[in-house]
């Protein structure tokens, strides 16, 4: 029989303290190895109603790509203030091109960034469209994925690279989106190769049970993933949330788990057998999801690597998820509007 957690509301933190971690975030080296994903926009107004077929016809504006997936949590991580290695393969197409431009112009560095030959580079393509005077929405996406497993010369390559960041890391991110760039078995050698003690996190879409004894530390999971491994509907439910969070936490032998559930907020679930349920920071009306667990794999990531508790952590992850749902599209939240955003809360704690 399964043992319910003992339930504990969002526990309060010292807001200050929550500032001076990340502080300490400029000062942290963390590797993220995971799938790069070109999140595509193709902005256009609606001109007419096609004489062809009853669709909208888009006039092109503008043509945009951003970092998606594990990309976008690289790409937090450093907006974050972090100094990031990024470890990933890309195809030598559109797509690739426009994610190495795009870090480099971002000064993160790209020497573990795998150009693949005659691979696809993982691409989202949202057509968002509106009239005149009035915000565009997204209309239809396109997926295009790698019709063909990760070749074995670019994982060799790969897992080298990994090793040899890893030697003067402050932790290990892994963010897997199920493109074949990062794997078990690959956290798995990288953590046994290294020599002292190393934190790794976990944001894994479909196998986050493969990676129970690859030495991960901490998992960041939604509440559909949660799902989806247990087989089972939360929704409302509080016992079945219980359940599932608490026999993951301990089948994975995880410090902590932190599952992010929408509106409702996250649930922290300790070793201790405690949970807590930490209420979804400012407004529920989120104005867009696209990316947020990224962010919160980086934030979370960064303030355990800078010394909070697990509970600190999340409250961290917390806030900054909670900013980056309220900006359109594929976003980061910046290390100044995290500390702006915890200071603002400490002001209100007070008066």
């Amino acid at each position: 029989m399964t043992r319910t957690p003992a339930q504990t509301p969002s526990t309060s933190v010292d807001l200050l303290a929550l500032a001076e971690c990340v502080e300490k975030f400029s000062s942290k080296t963390v590797v993220l190895l995971g799938d790069f994903v070109a999140d595509e926009f193709q902005f256009g107004d609606i001109s007419r109603v096609s004489r062809e077929a009853p669709v909208l016809i888009l006039k092109h504006r503008e043509t945009q790509v951003l970092p998606g997936g594990g990309a976008n949590a690289a790409n937090n991580l450093a907006a974050l203030g972090a100094r990031v290695r990024t470890i990933t393969a890309v195809g030598d197409d559109f797509a690739g091109n426009a994610l190495l431009e795009y870090f480099r112009s971002q000064r993160v560095e790209t020497s573990g960034i795998v150009r693949v030959r005659g691979w696809t580079t993982p691409t989202k393509t949202r057509f968002v469209a509106g009239w005149a005077h009035t915000v565009g929405q997204q209309v239809l996406r396109v997926d295009r994925a790698p019709q063909a497993a990760l070749p074995e010369a670019a994982r060799k390559r790969l897992q080298l690279l990994l090793s040899a960041r890893l030697r003067s890391a402050d932790a290990l991110a892994v963010s897997d989106y199920g493109f074949g760039v990062a794997s078990p078995e690959s956290v798995r050698y990288a953590a046994k190769k290294r020599k002292r003690g190393l934190l790794i996190t976990l944001d894994a879409r479909y196998q986050l049970a493969a990676y129970a004894k690859a030495g991960v530390v901490s998992a960041t999971p939604n509440e559909a993933e949660l799902e989806a491994l247990h087989h089972t509907t939360i929704g409302s439910n509080f016992n079945e949330l219980a359940r599932c969070g608490q026999e993951t936490l301990a089948a994975m032998k995880l410090r902590a788990l932190l599952v992010t559930r929408g509106r409702d907020g996250m649930a922290l679930f300790e070793t201790s057998g405690r949970m807590t349920r930490i209420p979804v920071h400012g407004s529920d009306q989120a104005v867009d999801v696209t990316g947020a667990g990224d962010t919160v794999l980086a934030a979370y990531t960064l303030a355990l690597a800078s010394g909070a508790s697990a509970l600190e952590a999340a409250h961290i992850a917390n806030i900054a998820g909670g900013l980056v749902v309220m900006k359109r599209g594929t976003a980061t939240v910046s290390r100044a509007e995290l500390l702006e955003a915890i200071r603002r809360d400490s002001a209100g704690s007070i008066s």
